[in-house]
């Protein structure tokens, strides 16, 4: 396994894992609950999901975290196991990661909206600390702030992330504008830079969004005014519905040969959000040992 110093300086291409959500809905989770107090409750079929990804290649994977600050966890009546759900997701993905990858947590938007008056920028900031001081007390060996549309909540995050003294991903979800390469609140790549590196991020990045052609895009956007490493995890195309349920039509050969793309534009760390598992991050991995670019 590369160095985290040698990531951390852009110096070794890297691969993620792919999506968890899918993931833990093939082993049992229901529609509309929520999967990070399985953490406490069935911690294996979240080890399991954790272990899928580093038995596919990936040298950081993610940990079952997304929704865990107190103001999304109250509203499944779940905030006051906060610090406990954090820390045991942590614990998971470290035990399935191992000495074959790092473990990078996902902290997610909080859900309510600060330009709307539903919260106060204090409070989410207290949140996003809360779950960032929990995700290190897990042993995490960085964080990762992704899925956010809102500069001003991401910027919260990442400081509160960036204060624990872990490496911080700072992702946005870029899905707007005319090229696709603004978020839905009009942010850009340059201007998410120009705040994200001075509250503490350490790496710029992008996921989700509606798949590899805009992030290709948006990687080189980032190329031309970052000099630190770039994140990108991009869906397996657009969704489409199909007998009532999100489907996505990308391979994962496929996604693992227009990945090639996402490195050429700038990418150091790739790997797979919406519609991906770890069968993409096998054909990731092959294509990108095939092009030279990823030792095996």
């Amino acid at each position: 396994m590369s160095k985290l110093s040698d990531l951390l300086a852009g110096k070794s291409l890297m691969l993620s894992d792919g999506a968890w959500g899918t993931q833990l809905m093939k082993r049992g989770l229901q529609p509309g609950q929520a999967p990070d107090p399985w953490n406490l409750d069935k911690p294996e079929p979240v080890r399991q999901v954790a272990k899928a990804y580093v038995d596919a290649g990936s040298n950081i994977i993610l940990t079952n975290t997304f929704g865990g600050t107190r103001i999304q966890l109250a509203r499944h009546n779940e905030s006051a196991r906060t610090a406990a759900i954090n820390t045991a997701g942590v614990q998971i993905s470290k035990q399935a990661a191992g000495s074959k990858a790092f473990v990078f947590a996902s902290m997610g938007p909080c859900g309510k909206m600060m330009m709307m008056g539903e919260i106060s920028a204090d409070e989410v900031s207290a949140a996003f600390v809360e779950q960032a001081n929990a995700i290190k007390a897990g042993g995490a060996d960085g964080i990762v702030v992704e899925s956010f549309t809102d500069l001003d909540e991401i910027e919260l995050a990442t400081r509160a992330a960036a204060a624990t003294g872990l490496p911080v991903v700072a992702s946005l979800t870029y899905d707007s504008g005319p090229d696709h390469t603004r978020t839905m609140m009009g942010t850009t790549p340059e201007q998410a830079a120009e705040r994200l590196g001075p509250a503490g991020a350490t790496i710029i990045g992008a996921n989700c969004g509606i798949g590899i052609d805009n992030y290709i895009l948006v990687a080189r956007k980032y190329k031309a005014v970052w000099k630190g490493p770039i994140w990108i995890k991009a869906n397996a195309g657009m969704p489409e519905m199909v007998n009532g349920k999100t489907t996505y039509n990308m391979k994962p050969e496929v996604f693992g040969q227009r990945a090639l793309e996402l490195v050429d534009a700038g990418a150091t760390i790739v790997g797979g959000c919406c519609g991906t598992g770890p069968e993409f991050i096998t054909a990731l991995r092959t294509s990108l040992i095939k092009a030279g670019k990823l030792k095996a």
